[in-house]
């Protein structure tokens, strides 16, 4: 794996052409086909109708106006008849309208949940070489990009190619050496779309990324305010959000430049054409060789042909944003998912006393050196064990192999007996639960934030929850009970409240095996009592392992295991490890010492 995955897979979609990389678009949202046919038989008839004005102004002119006098019944007919093929052209559009809109919702819904989920599918560490800021920019901006060309400019190519198609039959119908004229122009033009197109289209993927560079500045500036302000670095923030902006409008400002070129030349070109039509046409109808009437209506024919090749230079513009868009979201989709739920064939266990192996398990982070080397450890059921090391030791590596952050690059971690990787998400997410140092609370009520762990509990089970943790007090004490909003990540708790809930909502959801990662160096001593009564509530009767911050936890612990430089150096009891000399004595040694002082 290369250090930015996802990037990489951009940078490979950039080589799929356009038109592959919306035969691939499709595939993945088949709701953009469905009824395809019907959709596009509604634009031929919206198009047709177009066409009768031209063809009725030629009628009139060469029949109705050929006599003597006006022949006004047929007249009349022949205004009736555009009275209503317009209307006819009315309800067609407004039809295909409402159809290309509920399918393009329908296809982009579907498109959007795939790459949100398939987010959630890539590992801790693919999704830490992207910005999440550029990550919720391909899931949100990317997918509304593609939205706004399906519903516009994907209903204009129809519309356009239609009647760039009936106005050339029509106009070859009435003259061939104008329609030869018209076409001879114009040609040299529609040869140097495909080379342009490519021009514009890497001119536009950097627009996207410049813009997913943008709201992840601003993002990570509105979720780090406290910390930008407490270092005073206001200043420096907002010349890193100007800095992407700028970058952001630069790329804009080239991918517009580019666009604006085709625009005065298909000017000059249907100037052109309609002076070569007017005067070659003169001179046909001289000879004999067309009608009056065949002429004024070639004229109205050759705003037709022109009016799609005029906004061509629009289309494009919205469409080579949205290809680009494409690309990035497809390459959110065409990242491998290296820690993948086996789905139906993975493995389900039962719920009960769990044990975990790590059998001569390796790990390393792409392009690094080994940070785990031949792990080997049985962690039994109902046992309390404690993992301690100096930082960078392989702790957080080991618990994120336990829970299936990552996948081992070497050897394999069981649970019962059952690789990780052969068993189902449910499975595991239901038998192995973590709580990380940060507890990560939405922006919700303090019952739903619990509940998280059991999305059916009743606001009783919540509370009993809490009593049985020791809590009941600390609930009694919150101004609207287990209906406190916690605010943004639970900004309106203190760090050592956000735990007890992390703890709360881990007890809820009662797992067979819970991992701990502590973090109460920040906590007033009440509320470490509190959140040490609550850790031996929730570890009580199932195995547990924490990533001990405290020295208590290891002295509480059945088994310390004590990594150092990747491996297991030292494992036993708290009392044991004391009476040798090693890691763990310096260790001891070091707590003690920062404790006394």
């Amino acid at each position: 794996m290369t250090t930015n995955t996802v990037t990489t897979q951009t940078l490979q979609n950039v080589e799929r052409g356009a038109l592959e990389t919306i035969r691939h678009g499709l595939r993945l949202s088949p709701e953009f086909r469905r009824g395809l046919g019907v959709t596009l038989a509604l634009a031929i008839l919206a198009t047709v109708g177009k066409v009768i004005v031209p063809i009725a102004i030629q009628q009139v002119i060469d029949q109705g106006l050929s006599g003597a006098s006006p022949d006004l019944p047929f007249i009349r007919n022949a205004v009736l008849a555009c009275a209503g093929a317009i209307l006819l052209t009315a309800v067609a559009g407004y039809a295909m309208n409402v159809r290309l809109y509920r399918a393009t919702e329908s296809g982009l819904a579907t498109l959007r949940g795939k790459a949100f989920r398939h987010v959630h599918d890539l590992s801790v560490l693919t999704q830490n070489t992207e910005r999440r800021g550029a990550l919720v920019s391909r899931v949100t901006g990317d997918v509304d990009q593609i939205s706004t060309f399906m519903q516009w400019g994907g209903l204009l190519i129809i519309v356009a190619s239609g009647q760039l198609v009936i106005a050339t039959v029509l106009m070859a119908v009435y003259s061939w050496q104008l329609t030869l004229l018209v076409w001879g122009l114009f040609l040299p033009l529609v040869f140097a779309l495909p080379r342009f197109q490519r021009l514009v289209a890497r001119n536009y993927l950097t627009v996207r990324e410049r813009t997913g560079d943008t709201l992840a500045a601003i993002s990570e500036s509105v979720v780090g305010s406290a910390v930008i302000r407490a270092h005073g670095a206001e200043e420096r923030t907002a010349t890193r959000i100007d800095a992407a902006v700028d970058a952001q409008r630069a790329a804009q400002t080239r991918a517009q430049k580019i666009i604006g070129f085709t625009f005065p030349i298909t000017e000059l070109v249907a100037s052109i054409a309609i002076a070569g039509v007017v005067v070659v046409g003169v001179l046909l109808g001289v000879g004999g060789s067309i009608t009056p009437g065949r002429l004024v209506a070639f004229l109205f024919l050759i705003t037709l042909f022109i009016a799609p090749l005029q906004t061509a230079t629009e289309v494009l513009n919205e469409a080579q944003n949205a290809i680009a868009g494409w690309r990035r979201v497809l390459s959110v989709l065409d990242t491998p998912a290296d820690v993948a739920d086996p789905g139906d064939e993975g493995v389900t266990l039962p719920r009960g006393p769990i044990t975990v192996a790590f059998e001569n398990v390796g790990y390393a982070y792409p392009d690094g050196p080994p940070v785990l080397r031949g792990v080997d450890v049985v962690i039994p059921p109902r046992r309390r064990v404690a993992v301690v090391g100096e930082t960078g030791s392989g702790k957080t590596t080991f618990a994120k192999l336990l829970t299936r952050l990552m996948d081992p690059v070497e050897g394999r971690v069981t649970v019962d007996g059952v690789d990780l990787r052969d068993l189902r998400f449910s499975s595991l997410r239901e038998r192995i639960v973590m709580v990380p140092q940060d507890g990560f609370l939405f922006d919700s009520t303090l019952a739903e934030n619990i509940r998280f762990g059991r999305p059916g509990a009743t606001d009783d089970e919540i509370a009993e929850a809490l009593a049985a943790l020791g809590l009941a007090d600390w609930l009694d004490g919150l101004p609207g009970g287990l209906q406190t909003a916690v605010g943004q990540r639970g900004e309106s708790l203190s760090a050592g409240e956000r735990q007890l809930v992390a703890l709360a909502r881990a007890y809820l959801a009662d797992p067979d095996l819970l991992l701990l990662d502590e973090a109460t160096s920040a906590v007033d001593p009440a509320t470490e009592v509190r959140i040490a009564r609550a850790l031996d509530g929730v570890t009580r009767g199932r195995t547990a392992v924490s990533i001990a911050h405290r020295l208590s936890t290891a002295e509480a612990a059945d088994e310390v295991l004590v990594f150092d430089r990747g491996e297991i150096v030292q494992r036993g009891s708290h009392a044991d490890l004391l009476k040798e000399p090693g890691v763990y004595a310096d260790l001891h040694a070091s707590w003690a010492g920062a404790t006394r002082s």
